[in-house]
């Protein structure tokens, strides 16, 4: 296992995910500023966050946990899109490539998640760090 988030695909595109939201949310109505345009923005940069911190972890039933608040985030940012589309705040085309990119994140989120709970169940909860177990 990648001892270093930034080996991770899912954590590249979660990170590339939160600068497309950034730049699709800079022409929302100046009065979202604290409202919708704050919210979606900070739930791609909690993805990605929340990757990062999760590999940092010693176990792999705590980036486990940190990738479930990954998934969390990823959700609310997906209500998000649908209200600001309805909103019309996000043109059409806007919100099916960002859906689209948010659906690649979903899936290769759920692949580690699931890839991490077969290794634990065949394994047990030992570290995912070797070199620092004592």
């Amino acid at each position: 296992m990648s001892h270093s988030y930034r080996d991770l695909i899912v954590g590249q595109k979660a990170e590339l995910l939160a600068g497309d939201i950034y730049r699709a949310t800079d022409s929302f109505p100046p009065k979202e500023i604290y409202g919708l345009t704050s919210q979606m923005r900070r739930a791609p940069v909690s993805v990605a966050s929340n990757i990062a911190e999760g590999q940092g972890r010693l176990t792999k039933g705590e980036f486990q946990q940190f990738l479930g608040h990954s998934r969390g985030s990823l959700l609310e940012l997906e209500i998000q899109m649908e209200i600001a589309s309805d909103l019309y705040y996000l043109n059409a085309d806007e919100a099916v490539l960002l859906g689209t990119k948010t659906a690649e994140v979903r899936r290769l989120l759920n692949g580690l998640i699931d890839s991490l709970r077969a290794k634990s169940k065949a394994a047990g909860n030992e570290s995912i760090h070797p070199k620092l177990e004592t």
